[in-house]
Protein backbone atom coordinates (compact mmCIF):
# COMPACT_ATOMS: atom_id res chain seq x y z
CA UNK A 1 0.00 0.00 0.00
CA UNK A 2 1.61 3.11 -1.32
CA UNK A 3 -0.78 5.27 -2.95
CA UNK A 4 -3.76 4.30 -1.36
CA UNK A 5 -2.31 5.74 1.98
CA UNK A 6 -1.91 8.74 0.18
CA UNK A 7 -5.22 8.58 -1.20
CA UNK A 8 -7.09 8.93 1.54
CA UNK A 9 -4.61 11.82 2.34
CA UNK A 10 -6.44 13.53 -0.59
CA UNK A 11 -9.69 12.82 0.06
CA UNK A 12 -9.39 13.70 3.74
CA UNK A 13 -9.09 17.31 2.30
CA UNK A 14 -12.75 17.58 1.71
CA UNK A 15 -13.11 16.98 5.72
CA UNK A 16 -11.16 19.29 6.58
CA UNK A 17 -10.32 22.15 4.12
CA UNK A 18 -8.34 23.98 5.86
CA UNK A 19 -5.62 21.92 6.48
CA UNK A 20 -2.69 21.85 4.29
CA UNK A 21 -2.66 18.51 2.11
CA UNK A 22 1.31 18.08 3.82
CA UNK A 23 -0.84 17.59 6.76
CA UNK A 24 -2.89 15.57 6.33
CA UNK A 25 0.47 13.63 4.40
CA UNK A 26 1.78 13.56 7.15
CA UNK A 27 -1.27 11.62 9.69
CA UNK A 28 -2.12 8.91 7.01
CA UNK A 29 2.26 8.26 6.26
CA UNK A 30 3.40 8.83 9.81
CA UNK A 31 3.91 5.46 10.72
CA UNK A 32 5.90 4.86 6.97
CA UNK A 33 7.88 8.08 7.79
CA UNK A 34 9.19 6.87 10.75
CA UNK A 35 9.82 3.40 9.79
CA UNK A 36 13.12 3.87 8.24
CA UNK A 37 14.38 5.56 10.89
CA UNK A 38 13.64 2.54 12.92
CA UNK A 39 15.28 0.29 9.95
CA UNK A 40 18.34 2.01 10.43
CA UNK A 41 18.49 2.25 14.00
CA UNK A 42 18.02 -1.75 13.90
CA UNK A 43 15.21 -1.52 16.71
CA UNK A 44 12.75 -2.72 13.56
CA UNK A 45 13.33 -5.20 10.82
CA UNK A 46 12.65 -5.85 7.24
CA UNK A 47 13.49 -8.89 5.58
CA UNK A 48 13.88 -9.59 1.18
CA UNK A 49 11.94 -12.50 0.53
CA UNK A 50 11.57 -12.09 -3.53
CA UNK A 51 7.90 -14.21 -4.22
CA UNK A 52 6.81 -13.92 -0.76
CA UNK A 53 3.83 -12.43 -1.76
CA UNK A 54 2.89 -11.46 -5.44
CA UNK A 55 3.14 -7.77 -5.11
CA UNK A 56 6.02 -6.97 -2.73
CA UNK A 57 9.08 -8.73 -2.11
CA UNK A 58 9.59 -7.21 1.71
CA UNK A 59 9.40 -9.44 4.90
CA UNK A 60 8.14 -7.30 7.64
CA UNK A 61 9.54 -9.41 10.39
CA UNK A 62 9.60 -7.18 13.29
CA UNK A 63 8.03 -3.67 13.18
CA UNK A 64 5.56 -3.51 16.33
CA UNK A 65 6.98 0.49 17.35
CA UNK A 66 5.75 1.80 14.03
CA UNK A 67 3.30 -1.25 12.39
CA UNK A 68 0.99 -2.34 15.89
CA UNK A 69 -2.35 -1.76 16.33
CA UNK A 70 -1.40 -0.45 19.76
CA UNK A 71 1.31 1.56 19.10
CA UNK A 72 -0.71 3.13 15.60
CA UNK A 73 -3.27 4.19 18.57
CA UNK A 74 -1.06 5.66 20.30
CA UNK A 75 0.94 7.42 17.54
CA UNK A 76 -2.61 8.59 16.46
CA UNK A 77 -3.72 9.80 19.94
CA UNK A 78 -0.54 11.85 20.18
CA UNK A 79 -0.65 13.46 16.44
CA UNK A 80 -4.11 14.47 17.49
CA UNK A 81 -3.18 15.48 20.87
CA UNK A 82 -0.46 18.00 19.29
CA UNK A 83 -2.84 19.41 16.49
CA UNK A 84 -5.52 20.63 19.29
CA UNK A 85 -2.79 22.08 21.96
CA UNK A 86 -1.65 24.44 18.96
CA UNK A 87 -5.41 24.72 16.72
CA UNK A 88 -7.86 24.22 19.55
CA UNK A 89 -10.18 22.58 16.75
CA UNK A 90 -11.27 19.08 18.47
CA UNK A 91 -12.82 18.09 15.80
CA UNK A 92 -9.67 18.38 13.32
CA UNK A 93 -7.55 16.48 16.10
CA UNK A 94 -9.98 13.81 15.95
CA UNK A 95 -9.69 13.56 12.23
CA UNK A 96 -6.38 14.03 11.79
CA UNK A 97 -5.97 11.03 14.75
CA UNK A 98 -8.16 8.68 13.09
CA UNK A 99 -5.92 9.16 9.36
CA UNK A 100 -2.85 7.81 11.40
CA UNK A 101 -4.91 5.06 12.18
CA UNK A 102 -6.61 4.27 8.53
CA UNK A 103 -2.42 3.57 7.77
CA UNK A 104 -3.13 0.40 9.66
CA UNK A 105 -6.60 -0.61 8.90
CA UNK A 106 -5.05 -0.07 5.20
CA UNK A 107 -2.27 -2.07 5.95
CA UNK A 108 -4.58 -4.85 7.14
CA UNK A 109 -6.38 -5.11 3.68
CA UNK A 110 -3.10 -5.83 1.75
CA UNK A 111 -0.42 -7.36 4.47
CA UNK A 112 -0.26 -10.61 4.38
CA UNK A 113 -0.61 -12.01 7.92
CA UNK A 114 2.36 -9.94 9.68
CA UNK A 115 0.70 -6.84 11.70
CA UNK A 116 0.96 -7.11 15.33
CA UNK A 117 -1.98 -6.38 17.63
CA UNK A 118 0.58 -5.37 20.28
CA UNK A 119 4.83 -5.12 21.39
CA UNK A 120 5.72 -8.17 22.57
CA UNK A 121 2.10 -10.30 21.03
CA UNK A 122 2.17 -13.06 19.35
CA UNK A 123 -1.14 -12.83 17.18
CA UNK A 124 -0.14 -11.46 13.59
CA UNK A 125 -3.18 -10.27 11.42
CA UNK A 126 -3.18 -9.18 7.49
CA UNK A 127 -5.78 -10.29 5.18
CA UNK A 128 -3.16 -11.01 1.99
CA UNK A 129 -4.69 -8.47 -0.53
CA UNK A 130 -0.59 -8.50 -1.67
CA UNK A 131 -1.09 -12.32 -2.81
CA UNK A 132 -3.00 -11.09 -5.77
CA UNK A 133 -2.16 -8.47 -8.21
CA UNK A 134 -4.38 -7.42 -10.31
CA UNK A 135 -6.47 -7.02 -7.23
CA UNK A 136 -4.03 -4.85 -5.83
CA UNK A 137 -3.70 -2.18 -8.53
CA UNK A 138 -7.40 -2.22 -8.89
CA UNK A 139 -7.29 -1.67 -5.18
CA UNK A 140 -5.04 1.00 -5.04
CA UNK A 141 -6.10 2.54 -8.18
CA UNK A 142 -9.57 3.17 -7.36
CA UNK A 143 -8.72 4.82 -4.43
CA UNK A 144 -6.29 7.14 -6.08
CA UNK A 145 -8.71 8.41 -8.15
CA UNK A 146 -11.13 8.93 -5.05
CA UNK A 147 -8.75 10.45 -3.44
CA UNK A 148 -7.89 12.89 -6.47
CA UNK A 149 -11.50 13.40 -7.26
CA UNK A 150 -12.22 14.83 -3.73
CA UNK A 151 -8.95 16.85 -3.22
CA UNK A 152 -10.22 18.27 -6.91
CA UNK A 153 -14.13 19.01 -6.03
CA UNK A 154 -12.58 20.38 -2.73
CA UNK A 155 -10.00 22.63 -3.63
CA UNK A 156 -8.80 24.70 -7.07
CA UNK A 157 -5.81 26.98 -7.96
CA UNK A 158 -4.79 30.36 -6.87
CA UNK A 159 -2.18 30.26 -10.00
CA UNK A 160 -0.50 28.34 -12.29
CA UNK A 161 1.60 26.76 -9.40
CA UNK A 162 -1.25 25.46 -7.72
CA UNK A 163 -2.15 23.42 -11.28
CA UNK A 164 0.83 21.88 -12.00
CA UNK A 165 2.24 21.44 -8.95
CA UNK A 166 -0.48 19.01 -8.11
CA UNK A 167 -0.30 17.28 -11.90
CA UNK A 168 2.90 16.84 -11.34
CA UNK A 169 2.90 15.03 -7.67
CA UNK A 170 -0.47 13.00 -8.88
CA UNK A 171 1.93 11.80 -11.65
CA UNK A 172 4.54 11.49 -9.55
CA UNK A 173 3.05 9.20 -7.09
CA UNK A 174 1.69 7.28 -9.97
CA UNK A 175 5.13 6.54 -11.75
CA UNK A 176 6.60 5.82 -8.35
CA UNK A 177 4.10 3.29 -7.88
CA UNK A 178 4.62 1.76 -11.26
CA UNK A 179 8.38 1.77 -10.89
CA UNK A 180 7.89 0.47 -7.29
CA UNK A 181 5.93 -3.03 -8.52
CA UNK A 182 8.06 -3.35 -11.53
CA UNK A 183 11.37 -2.64 -10.53
CA UNK A 184 13.90 -5.51 -8.80
CA UNK A 185 13.69 -6.03 -5.30
CA UNK A 186 16.00 -3.72 -2.88
CA UNK A 187 19.28 -4.89 -2.28
CA UNK A 188 19.70 -4.76 1.58
CA UNK A 189 18.01 -3.87 3.93
CA UNK A 190 19.78 -0.23 4.75
CA UNK A 191 18.55 0.63 0.80
CA UNK A 192 14.92 -0.07 1.88
CA UNK A 193 15.16 2.63 5.17
CA UNK A 194 17.04 5.33 2.54
CA UNK A 195 14.28 4.81 -0.14
CA UNK A 196 11.23 5.18 2.56
CA UNK A 197 13.27 8.97 3.67
CA UNK A 198 12.66 9.84 0.52
CA UNK A 199 8.85 9.73 1.22
CA UNK A 200 9.37 13.15 3.12
CA UNK A 201 10.04 14.80 -0.37
CA UNK A 202 5.96 14.16 -1.15
CA UNK A 203 4.90 15.79 2.20
CA UNK A 204 6.71 18.89 1.40
CA UNK A 205 5.68 19.04 -1.76
CA UNK A 206 2.14 18.68 -0.30
CA UNK A 207 2.62 21.57 1.93
CA UNK A 208 4.26 23.48 -0.94
CA UNK A 209 1.26 22.81 -3.44
CA UNK A 210 -1.36 23.73 -0.72
CA UNK A 211 -0.18 26.96 -0.87
CA UNK A 212 -1.02 27.47 -3.99
CA UNK A 213 -4.55 26.33 -3.98
CA UNK A 214 -8.07 27.31 -1.98
CA UNK A 215 -10.97 26.04 -1.11
CA UNK A 216 -13.95 25.77 -2.61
Amino acid sequence: MFIGHFAVGLGAKSLTPKVSLGTLFLSVQLVDLMWPTLLLLGVEHVKIAPGITAVTPLDFVHYPVTHSLLMVLVWGSLFGLVYWSIKKDTRTAIILGSLVLSHWLLDLIVHRPDLPLYPGGDARLGFGLWNSWAGTIITESLLFVAGLYYYLKTTKAKDRIGTYAFWGLAAFMAVTYVANLMGPPPPDETTIAWAGHTQWLLVIWAYWLDRHREAV
